[in-house]
């Protein structure tokens, strides 16, 4: 299991809420975002899931996300 973490603009509860959906599409992850972490730390384990599909899910629900 690979832990990959991200630096994100998920601030609240209901942002959370409005990832959530994209990243759910994403198979076999799990995942979580730090809010009261400055950085808004989103966190995801996987086995098979690459960097570039994370970022790009993110990315599509709207929200910024960089690589740590």
């Amino acid at each position: 299991m690979k832990i990959l973490k991200f630096k994100t603009n998920v601030n609240c509860d209901g942002c959370v809420a409005g990832l959530r959906p994209f990243m759910n599409r994403i198979e076999n992850i799990n995942w979580s975002v730090e809010t009261q972490n400055p950085d808004k730390i989103l966190t995801v384990e996987t086995e098979e899931v690459t960097e570039e599909e994370i970022i790009k899910a993110v990315s599509k629900a709207g929200f910024k996300i960089e690589k740590i």
